[in-house]
């Protein structure tokens, strides 16, 4: 890497109508979690139409591929991964319009995801494009992967960087053009009760399980955990601890029900603050336990976690936030703005293997009718992955 590389004229190699065009052409085909697979061979059909050096798709799961672009400058240096996922929510109910009409009116692109974060993989991958035009500027290499999954278990970045090895990271998660230095992590706690069964004629044999888990639901949605943390990481992400309950699972299944349920759990999501780990929010559900079992000394309450997804931070100081920075305040004319997200990003998966910066176009709320995006911000953010790539490899010959 330069301390100072020669940026000037980079932004020319930038195509912004293309990465325009691109959103919209991604935008208007269907790419829900799980069936990723004809937006894959679309995306994978666009990029070997552009200027890569090569594009092909990796197996992340059954039927379901990622699709990466390699632009290589030539020249020893720092592997860069711009990288996003291509996967969805379900379209939500209320819209006006097709959600997958991709139509740009009053500036505004306008259709289902653009957000999260179809948005991003346009502007990364005219980025990639615009880096091959101008190879000559900087050392290295380039990755561009749209991965799969990530509503699920974030399956295809985890394959992604199981078999690619990479020095730095951007990811185009929305930030509004923000820079995110971060994430909170996900904790899953399932909580179950155990009564006693009984036909429903017998109900005073039994002891209902949904019945005793009613009152610990309530228990735990009075919780507001302020922990101890820096000054620096609240600012980024605010003082509380989020919980909340989102799933309770108890009874026989329709049809039924016709027996007091023994048994009943309920799903617990946690989100902890950067750098957190899972006691302080152990110690503060099983104190509510603790409670409600007291009053109930005739049932039985288990806690497990289900589930961990790790927060994620990186130093404000690191090079490649620097670079970030300084290609922000060229494009927007403004310094930038910095935080962290509440949300899960794929950096949970693959953040401790590689230094990365969350950055790209869109921004809460997601997944609402009528969504839309200004088309200048996916022009921003293609010009910005473009120049911050060149002031990390930068150098030339």
């Amino acid at each position: 890497m330069t301390s100072r590389p020669d940026t000037e004229g980079v932004l020319e190699a930038v195509d912004r109508e293309d990465a325009v065009r691109l959103t919209q052409e991604i935008v208007r085909v269907p790419s829900v979690v799980g069936d990723e697979g004809e937006l894959s061979d679309a995306l994978t059909a666009r990029m070997e139409r552009m200027d890569y050096d090569e594009v092909y798709q990796q197996d992340a799961l059954p039927g379901r591929r990622n699709v990466i672009g390699v632009v290589d400058s030539g020249r020893p240096g720092p592997t860069l991964v711009l990288t996003g996922h291509i996967d969805t929510k379900p379209v939500c109910v209320g819209w006006d319009e097709d959600p997958y009409s991709g139509k740009i009116a009053d500036g505004r692109l306008h259709g289902h995801a653009v957000m999260d974060m179809k948005a991003g993989i346009g502007g990364i991958v005219a980025a990639g494009d615009a880096l091959a035009r101008c190879r000559d500027r900087w050392s290295g290499k380039v990755l561009v992967a749209g991965v799969v999954d990530h509503m699920g278990d974030q399956i295809g970045a985890i394959r992604f960087f199981e078999e690619h090895e990479a020095d730095l990271c951007i990811l185009a998660e929305l930030t509004d053009l923000d820079i995110y230095l971060g994430h909170r992590g996900r904790l899953y706690w399932d909580i179950t009760a155990y009564g006693r069964s009984a036909h429903t004629c017998r109900r005073h044999d039994a002891v209902n399980a949904v019945a005793r888990m009613a009152p610990l639901i309530e228990e735990i949605e009075t919780l507001r955990l302020m922990p101890e943390v820096p000054d620096w990481v609240a600012e980024l992400v605010g003082p509380e601890l989020y919980t909340a309950v989102g799933r309770v699972y108890g009874g026989l299944p329709p049809g039924g029900p016709s027996m007091i349920p023994d048994e009943c759990t309920i799903r617990v999501d946690s989100r902890p603050h950067p750098g957190m780990g899972e006691e302080p929010v152990r110690t503060a559900l099983q104190e509510r336990i603790d409670v409600v079992a007291a009053r109930f000394p005739d049932t039985r309450y288990e806690m497990v976690l289900a589930d961990r997804k790790d927060s994620y931070l990186i130093e404000r100081d690191h090079p490649l936030v620097e670079a970030v920075d300084a290609a922000c305040h060229e494009v927007l004319g403004r310094p930038p703005r910095y935080s962290a997200g509440s949300w899960l990003a794929d950096t949970a998966s693959f953040g401790n293997l590689v230094p990365t910066v969350i950055f790209g176009p869109g921004h809460d709320p997601v997944y609402t009718p009528n969504e839309s995006l200004a088309v200048g911000d996916i022009e921003r953010a293609a010009e910005i992955y473009t120049l911050t790539t060149v002031r990390l490899l930068g150098g030339g010959p």
